[in-house]
């Protein structure tokens, strides 16, 4: 990866994809490095702000609820009662606002290694940080594999891994001894689920890999479902689930159909049709 910045584009090159990505700009808001990356905020022409972090794209206001969405409600409506739910990084808080859109959530923590990123989305992405203040939400900031490891066996219902790339601090989110920790600490038809890059452009190297480890790690079910992503490589962008004893291809859709709250993307529909898969992801 690299990236090109003047004065009115950003543009991040995916070498190994052998494309880029590109944003008219308005300004530069602000830039620092903390203990663990570099965090950059743009202003762009018709995808409002941009966060980018070492270089690589994180979110824009514009199409965040893509992602945000599919990280999020599926995982929870295909188990049955997720009452204790984990986010691993997500520090923009975006997927923390989606999850506590769930009445039957009792309790949520979000484990993020650099509190930068939730004070700068608080800044520059206000609107993603509107559950802040919601009682059942927890924050810790600190080492989510270390926090893994410790927590109470078979005490967690739902996992959510919102990690940057498989490189720097997220490439240890990515290994058969996390999914390991993740396995002890779900309870029965517990699910985990994690951003898994491009089917396009990562099906060999990141997708596959993610479906072996989850499985050695001891989970009896992964399924990888697919959504739309225009900010990120190829536009094509993936989340897989692993479950913990429990039927991923079911899902409480009765409850989806009648969902008390709006969503941008995510619907009864949209459920159905990430079941399917694509041949590309036949196999793996």
């Amino acid at each position: 990866m690299q990236q090109q910045v003047n004065n009115e584009w950003f543009t991040e090159i995916c070498k190994e994809g052998g494309i880029a990505l590109g944003f008219k700009l308005k300004d530069k808001l602000h830039e620092e490095i903390t203990d663990f990356q570099k965090i950059e905020i743009y202003a762009t022409e018709h995808f409002g702000n941009l966060m980018v972090i070492d270089g690589f794209i994180m979110l824009t206001s514009r199409d965040n609820f893509l992602y945000h969405e599919m990280l999020s409600h599926p995982a929870l409506f295909t188990h049955q009662n997720p009452s204790q739910v984990v986010i691993i990084g997500g520090g923009d808080c975006g997927t923390l606002k989606e999850v506590l859109k769930h009445q039957e959530v009792a309790k949520l923590w979000q484990i993020e290694i650099d509190e930068r990123v939730t004070r700068l989305a608080q800044a520059y992405f206000p609107e993603l940080c509107d559950a802040n203040d919601d009682s059942r939400a927890n924050f810790y900031f600190g080492d989510g594999l270390k926090w893994m490891t410790q927590a109470t066996a078979k005490s967690i219902d739902v996992i959510i891994v919102d990690s940057t790339d498989p490189i720097g601090p997220g490439e240890v989110l990515f290994t058969e001894a996390f999914y390991k920790d993740c396995f002890a600490a779900l309870r029965e038809g517990g699910i985990i689920v994690q951003q898994s890059e491009s089917p396009l452009l990562h099906r060999d190297s990141i997708i596959a890999p993610m479906h072996k480890k989850m499985r050695a790690a001891g989970f009896t079910s992964t399924h990888t479902l697919q959504f739309p992503q225009p900010c990120y490589p190829s536009g094509w962008w993936t989340a897989t689930m692993a479950g913990k004893n429990c039927n991923l291809q079911g899902f409480r859709q009765a409850d989806v159909a009648n969902k008390p709250f709006n969503t941008g993307y995510y619907n009864e529909s949209i459920h159905l049709a990430t079941l399917a898969v694509p041949e590309l992801l036949l196999g793996i």
